[in-house]
């Protein structure tokens, strides 16, 4: 090599491999002391922000390696194609019950510990005993059925875990996810604790009525069409959105916690409430992440035709077991709460929800 030749390649640059080391692009806090990676909501990060914010990788967030790992077809560790939405910001989303994992526990041990006591000291007064007959039925077979339909809602919203893109939506769909399997674990604890004080009380009753009886076939079909979704948007939106105020709230506020006090039963609204304040929560996070899709300044159109779509094909199926419940209403003994009032306040409910979303209403539950 001539000394021409050395010289011209001594001048040309070297390629520097890019480094993969957190940190390597720019972010909100660079040039800052305090080091945040994330841009806070508010005008301070929260804890639940500290600790929930970036904690699973985005490579189009500071780093500049893609995913170290894929799968044998290239699909990458996670994937925005997981769900039909869309978003120009998967990161803006923040949950409002702002949940982590210690306050979740703190918050399911203090529900588990009410409940529990709840049960106990009734137990302690006989007041199981004090239950109207035909109440102890409707308690055996249909809330014992209707457990079913909380743990396959907790089952499907599992999903997210695996399928959901960032942490913040992660945990508010899990979360969602805990507090179903937790109540169907509630529901399952009370009915056998009330059974040892009930003569011929049957614990497996439930489980038959779920799979057999024709009142609760409309319910199945619902749950296992949320659990069938190969979306796990899809199935947050269809159990929040639709399920609940159709059916989960029908059944829990429109009769058990109605009829209870007239069968000498004040336990079960105890009981059940847990379950009425977990959705309060979970529909809280729920409208903000779907608003946020919603109004995207690149997606939202896109969106809402999507979610119009979910509203349409998960509410024909709630409705329809919805009215399948009815004869319930006329079961008790002692008649406090119609079947007719409690499907307009489910229907007026689901009205309210669709329109903070910006969503069409179908015709069958506008009437």
């Amino acid at each position: 090599m001539s000394a021409q030749t050395s010289r011209a390649a001594a001048a040309r640059p070297i390629a520097i491999a890019k480094s993969g080391a957190a940190g390597a692009a720019v972010f909100p806090g660079s040039g800052s002391r305090k080091y945040n990676y994330f841009e806070p909501k508010g005008r301070k990060a929260t804890h639940y922000e500290d600790m929930t914010v970036d904690v699973q990788p985005d490579p189009e967030r500071y780093l500049l390696q893609d995913w170290i790992i894929s799968f044998p077809d290239g699909t990458p560790t996670y994937s925005k194609d997981w769900t039909a939405a869309k978003s120009s910001n998967w990161h803006k989303f923040r949950a409002v019950d702002q949940e982590w994992e210690r306050t979740h526990y703190q918050r399911q041990s203090t529900i588990c510990g009410m409940v529990q006591n709840t049960i106990e000291n009734g137990r302690k007064s006989g007041a199981p005993t004090r239950f109207d007959p035909a109440w102890v039925k409707i308690l055996q077979n249909h809330l014992g059925a209707y457990k079913h339909a909380e743990f396959g809602l907790g089952t499907s919203t599992m999903q997210a875990q695996r399928y959901g893109y960032t942490q913040m939506v992660n945990n508010a769909i899990l979360t969602n996810s805990s507090y179903k399997l937790r109540f169907a674990q509630d529901i399952t604890l009370y009915l056998s604790e009330i059974g040892l004080d009930l003569p011929g009380f049957d614990n497996a009753a439930g489980k038959k009525h779920w799979l057999e009886d024709p009142i609760w076939q409309g319910v199945r079909k619902s749950v296992e069409s949320v659990m069938g979704s190969n979306d796990y948007l899809e199935q947050y939106f269809a159990t929040n959105v639709v399920f609940e105020p159709l059916i989960g709230e029908l059944f829990r506020s429109g009769f058990l916690m109605q009829a209870a006090s007239a069968q000498n039963d004040f336990i079960t609204p105890a009981v059940v409430s847990a379950a009425e304040a977990d959705y309060e929560r979970n529909l809280a996070n729920t409208v903000e992440l779907f608003h946020i899709l919603g109004t995207d300044p690149t997606y939202g159109a896109q969106n809402l035709a999507l979610f119009n779509k979910w509203l349409a094909k998960h509410a024909d199926l709630a409705l329809d077991a919805a009215n399948h419940l009815q004869p319930i209403w006329s079961q008790p003994r002692v008649k406090v709460a119609a079947f007719a009032d409690a499907l307009a306040h489910a229907k007026n409910r689901i009205k309210g929800i669709a329109a903070e979303l910006g969503l069409t209403v179908p015709a069958n539950l506008a009437s």
